[in-house]
């Protein structure tokens, strides 16, 4: 079916929407001085008074250029493609300049091979009528652009008025286009675009969706034009409009068994699913963290990769798709939430180990005496022993019982202790 479907088509306005290269990239678009002048879409009246030989010019630029000083000989970053305006502060210096000066400043401003000039609000009459035109103040710019074949149109509003409707319009006529396989629904609002190998059952998702009350944009091929500032929107080719390819039953024609609110024109593309063969050997995002983004037009829009495998209700996955980039669009990001709040409590667990956790125990500086008690008066000798008589441990640094022995008694009154304390009293003598 996408093979028959390849073929280009004329844009509206008789500019021509160009087709893809080979390399996926659209040529670059242009648009005719005569298309211009015929769009309806327009919405302003455009005269031509003089050039009719350039109508075939291409306006190839989205944007106008105002050239006031081009008409006193500074040329630079003056682009031949994109649309010239004159308004009335151009045109009433022209009406003041002398006519050997008129002609070589027009002269120069048209050899350099412009689309077309557009004068303003040309039902603005002048002090002296020297162009024999009405309107128009001076003969030089007809003469001028006659001889170079420039277009010179003649718009009956005033600047501002003309400039956004030409880009109104170029905006539109003008946009880079690329055609993409795949296709597009809209789904609670969203735009899906479903990408994927053919027969992996995106026609079906999407005749799925269609039943569950959503629309269908586009099937197999998708027109995707870019609108600044930085978006890319999706529409139906011309002879497959309103059209679905479901293998088995055939070409359908939605709009006819669903109704009108099955269908829609062209929606902005939100997120790009790509459908893949589910395969135990590779590892799909779990979690919802990591973004990942597939470019179109020099876009980067959002991406899903959904594996797909017998069983699994996909049209479920893709309606909670949607309603998670609503979500997301809001300011909610659920697995970002998740996760901040697994971190915050295994956070407070840590700090919690780390406060039950007691203080270090400092030792006792090297070379300190361990008998003597600190901020402690030394005490006296027994009397009847001398210095070198070695005196029991204070009971304020006794050492630590061992585990599992019973304390040491404690020696009886009138026992002394020697080096191998085993002495007992001598008995007293009596009589």
């Amino acid at each position: 079916m996408s093979s028959s479907r390849g073929s280009a088509q004329e844009g509206d306005g008789g500019g021509r929407v160009p087709p893809t290269t080979g390399a996926g990239r659209p040529d670059r678009p242009a648009l005719k001085v005569r298309s211009l002048m015929a769009d309806e879409g327009l919405g302003i009246e455009l005269t031509l008074i003089a050039g009719a030989a350039g109508l075939d010019r291409a306006i190839m630029n989205t944007r106008i250029q105002k050239s006031g000083l081009a008409l006193v000989g500074h040329f630079h970053g003056i682009v031949p493609t994109r649309v010239q305006i004159l308004g009335q502060t151009e045109l009433s210096f022209l009406h003041k300049l002398s006519r050997d000066d008129r002609l070589l400043s027009l002269r120069g401003f048209f050899e350099l091979g412009l689309c077309c000039v557009i004068l303003t609000q040309g039902d603005q009459p002048f002090e002296t009528n020297g162009s024999g035109i009405g309107f128009v103040p001076v003969p030089e710019l007809a003469q001028c652009a006659e001889e170079s074949g420039t277009p010179l149109l003649v718009s009956a509003v005033r600047s501002s008025v003309t400039i956004t409707a030409l880009h109104a319009l170029l905006d539109d006529r003008l946009a880079p286009r690329i055609r993409l396989h795949g296709v597009l629904v809209d789904v609670f609002g969203v735009g899906l675009l479903l990408m994927g190998s053919s027969a992996i059952g995106k026609s079906e998702c999407a005749l799925d969706l269609v039943m569950r009350g959503h629309r269908l944009v586009a099937d197999d091929a998708v027109e995707c034009d870019y609108r600044p500032p930085g978006m890319v929107f999706g529409a139906p080719a011309e002879l497959l409009r309103y059209h679905l390819e479901v293998r088995g039953l055939g070409i359908l024609n939605v709009k006819d068994l669903f109704g009108v609110t099955s269908i829609r024109e062209r929606k902005r593309i939100d997120v790009v699913v790509k459908l893949v063969e589910w395969s135990k050997d590779t590892e799909y995002d779990r979690l919802g963290l990591d973004e990942r983004y597939h470019t179109i037009l020099g876009v980067n829009i959002r991406e899903l990769v959904i594996p797909v495998r017998p069983g699994r209700d996909m049209a479920s996955i893709l309606e909670v798709a949607a309603r998670n980039e609503l979500l997301k669009n809001a300011g909610f990001h659920a697995a970002r939430e998740f996760f901040g709040n697994v971190e915050g409590e295994l956070l407070r667990e840590r700090s919690a180990e780390e406060s039950s956790v007691p203080p270090p125990v400092r030792l006792a500086e090297e070379g300190a005496t361990r008998g003597a008690a600190p901020h402690a008066p030394p005490r006296p000798p027994r009397p009847g022993h001398g210095a070198d008589a070695q005196s029991p441990p204070s009971s304020a640094f006794r050492p630590p019982v061992e585990r599992g022995r019973p304390p040491p008694e404690r020696p009886s009154p009138g026992f002394v202790a020697t080096e191998s304390s085993v002495s007992l009293p001598r008995p007293r003598r009596r009589g």
